[in-house]
């Protein structure tokens, strides 16, 4: 997605990027200034690889507070991880 595609992460195998439905599309969807990320969420929805967007989100540092990933702000994701 966006920023760090293709980039090795030391938790785990990140060759599923290839084959989310946010490769080619504006990074800024996914990291916008304000809002909810409403664009970016409706690019998320069919994705055949949200689960394991969402795990990278959830374990690596930089994704943890930024931007839209697995369809979820990172609010949404701290709610998450509070669970």
């Amino acid at each position: 997605m966006g920023r760090g595609v293709g980039r090795r992460y030391p938790q785990g195998d990140d060759t599923w990027m290839v084959e989310a439905a946010c490769v080619g599309a504006d990074p800024e969807l996914f990291f916008p200034n304000q809002g909810g990320g409403g664009k970016a969420k409706r690019v998320c929805a069919g994705c055949q690889v949200k689960a394991e967007c969402l795990a990278f989100s959830l374990t690596v540092p930089y994704a943890r507070e930024l931007g839209v990933w697995g369809g979820l702000t990172p609010r949404e994701r701290r709610g998450l991880r509070r669970r």
